[in-house]
């Protein structure tokens, strides 16, 4: 449950959420954020590539230099990658990538994959292809050592029943190849099934893994869906957390999403590991995007330290 120790009434006093939508200044968020004391708890940051999806399609930058800049532009230690940015997921060229990663000192952290088939689909041969499209991507993902493959839920009607089996046989079949690797396969809000905040719990429940998780997103959610109420329920099983960012106000806070709720919906859940950042906007330049969304976050993780060393 959200605050029992911090009353809405408190939480509200301390700048948190702000009636009439007015701005948070960067010293009130820091102020509000230290109050949480031991709510708060230390998370990393990381790049997801989509950020710099456009510099990637118009040929600015290849895959490979993606640890030097996440490291030289951003001085983030963790990436998370797009299946779409490879170039060819063999071998030869997956321990290069690793290489430039380790020099950079950056850990690649997942592959987001997209366009490998619907895990959800009606037609059994469909689905079965779907889980064999995958394969590849664990075995990537454990020559680069990540910690997770994430796959999309498929496009089935929410909250059907069918739809909710089909997918989760699916996705126990990808638990079993990912097993002898110990990699997690985690499923983002990411359109259909996935991004309605009851179905996709179900789907986790169903499967009943420790190696099945959830990827949380910021976004994603269909205008009908309260999506803090959504990324609430998804964050129990979150294995990985998605900051989408579109624009800024002059204050530095994102628009279209209170960080500041969000934030404390994550911490509060006890998460401790990487928060990637992942800009979207188009009323800045990606470089520029990336860095406005990781000041955001540097408040919140300032403030979980301090609110651990305050802590009684």
């Amino acid at each position: 449950m959200l605050a029992t120790r911090f009353p809405r009434r408190t939480f509200l006093k301390y700048g948190l959420q702000v009636a009439g939508g007015l701005a948070l200044s960067p010293s009130l968020l820091a102020h509000a954020a230290s109050r949480l004391g031991s709510t708060m708890k230390k998370f990393e940051i990381s790049l997801a590539a989509w950020s710099v999806h456009r510099m990637f399609y118009s040929g600015k930058l290849k895959q490979i230099d993606l640890p030097e800049l996440c490291r030289t532009e951003f001085d983030l230690g963790g990436l998370e990658l797009v299946n779409s940015f490879f170039p060819s997921p063999q071998y030869t060229y997956c321990k290069s990538l690793l290489k430039r990663a380790h020099d950079h000192g950056v850990k690649i952290l997942l592959i987001m994959c997209d366009g490998e088939g619907d895990l959800a689909h009606p037609d059994k041969t469909e689905r079965r292809q779907a889980v064999r499209n995958h394969r590849k991507w664990l075995d990537v993902a454990q020559v680069l050592g990540c910690h997770s493959i994430r796959c999309n839920a498929g496009h089935g009607k929410p909250g059907d029943k069918d739809t909710l089996n089909r997918c989760a046989e699916s996705f126990a079949e990808l638990v079993e190849i990912a097993r002898p690797d110990k990699i997690n396969i985690i499923i983002e809000n990411h359109g259909g099934l996935s991004s309605d905040p009851d179905s996709l719990p179900a789907v986790i429940k169903k499967v009943n893994d420790p190696l099945l998780g959830t990827l949380p997103d910021f976004g994603n959610f269909p205008k009908n869906v309260d999506r803090y109420d959504a990324v609430r329920k998804m964050m129990p099983y979150a294995k990985a957390v998605s900051a989408k960012c579109h624009d800024f106000d002059d204050a530095g806070n994102e628009i279209n999403t209170d960080y500041a709720r969000m934030m404390r919906i994550v911490l509060e859940a006890g998460y401790t590991g990487w928060v990637g950042i992942e800009y979207e906007g188009k009323n800045m330049d990606e470089i520029a995007g990336v860095k406005a969304c990781k000041r955001l976050l540097e408040r919140f993780r300032r403030s979980s330290r301090a609110g651990d060393r305050t802590t009684p």
